[in-house]
């Protein structure tokens, strides 16, 4: 076996997932959660086997990684007797310093947590992942694939913000984005699929999930994305606001007596769908919709005009438009999101066959009409697999 173990660390759980670097199947992959708790859980997934939960004190994410091989030696592949040939880890800010996938060495746990304040929720604990993956398999490499990295090929237009350069500069203000291990996926994805050159199609990739974004990709390299500074930024979002007039948050400040706290606690956990009709979860607002409940019909119209502002600008901005490419939770599974996004496009040469976008079939797939000028396609995203091909790139590099 020459398994990649792929981690993606939170603060108090840790994902993982192993995947063959020759067949690219997942051998294993789980969940280890309450982490500082009195009793941690393990929950192991093998194909073939039935789940396996491991449950006992983890007091770190060191602590972690032991439950998380114990679940490995119960129905294996035992990571114990072969372990993988390498580790790759999800962090989510790169700064402008990580522009590709990277051998991790002190100096770039150095530089990960120094890029902390810009990502305060998610770089720590993908450092304590490290961390304790290091411990836990010390004589593989290990390698840090970040969300950020793909955008670096942004230019100075879309990833400056209209603010005194040298206040910007010295706080490191500027647009980052995000999901782009989804958006180098899905769009590679799409290119082999239609049996094209990546480097000939202009592409717009819709990531809508509880977080979502959206990516302007020229020849392959990301040229404009909706994120910004931080994931707060663009499209309207399960919890978090997207777009908004940044005076919006001094008037509540002076006004209503708003703090710092009250006002990230607003924009990221009660704003979004969450905010504008009590229901984040998009199937619960689907189905409050076709019961005729004003509030969740709104809610639906603010996401679907946010999603087509995107997709004209971004149009525009490209100039020619191959494909448009529909990904993650909501965009593979919500065939009227799809639907209403772009709808009204058809004399910008965008048409939707209703069956095919209507079908459940699964994997990728074309929803667009025979004769549409661009096409539409929904690509499941696998952000697990990018990671360990990136990871594989580099340590065999």
């Amino acid at each position: 076996m020459s398994g990649i173990l792929v981690v993606n660390s939170g603060s108090s759980s840790f994902k993982y997932q192993l995947i063959d670097s020759e067949s690219e199947e997942t051998l294993a992959s789980g969940l280890v959660e309450r982490i500082g708790e009195s009793e941690g859980v393990a929950v192991h997934r093998r194909p073939g086997h039935d789940e396996v939960r491991v449950t006992e004190p983890v007091a770190d994410h060191a602590a972690g990684f032991q439950l998380m091989l114990k679940a490995f030696d119960e129905t294996g592949p035992s990571l114990t007797e072969q372990p993988p040939i390498a580790v790759g880890h999800r962090v989510v800010h790169g700064g402008k310093r990580f522009y590709e996938a990277t051998v991790v060495t002190d100096l770039v746990k150095i530089n990960i947590d120094d890029l902390a304040d810009l990502a305060p929720l998610h770089n720590p604990a993908n450092l304590q992942g490290i961390e304790a993956a290091q411990k836990a398999f010390p004589d593989v490499p290990h390698v840090a694939v970040f969300d950020t990295a793909f955008h670096q090929t942004l230019p100075p237009a879309a990833y400056r913000y209209a603010i005194d350069q040298k206040v910007a500069d010295q706080h490191r203000i500027r647009r980052y984005g995000f999901h782009g291990t989804s958006h180098k996926f899905v769009s590679e994805a799409a290119a082999e699929f239609l049996g094209r050159e990546l480097g000939e199609l202009n592409q717009i990739v819709l990531h809508l999930g509880n977080g979502a974004s959206a990516t302007a990709i020229e020849g392959g390299r990301s040229v404009d994305t909706s994120m910004g500074m931080t994931p707060l930024e663009g499209l309207v979002m399960g919890t978090r606001s997207g777009d908004i007039d940044p005076a919006v948050l001094l008037h509540l400040n002076r006004k209503a007596g708003y703090d710092f706290a009250a006002l990230d606690e607003l924009l990221n956990r009660k704003s979004g769908l969450l905010g504008l009709s009590g229901r984040g979860d998009m199937r619960d607002l689907q189905e409050r919709a076709g019961e005729g409940d004003a509030g969740a019909i709104e809610a639906l119209d603010v996401y679907l005009h946010r999603i087509k502002r995107y997709v004209g600008a971004y149009y525009a901005e490209l100039g020619r438009l191959d494909v448009i490419v529909f990904t993650a939770g909501v965009g593979e599974n919500v065939a009227a999101v799809r639907a209403g996004a772009l709808a009204g496009m058809e004399r910008l040469g965008i048409c939707i066959d209703a069956s095919r976008n209507e079908s459940r079939e699964r994997g990728i797939r074309r929803i667009s009409t025979d004769d549409s000028e661009i096409t539409v396609l929904v690509v499941p995203t696998n952000e697990e697999l990018e990671i360990a091909r990136q990871t594989l790139a580099v340590t065999q590099g």
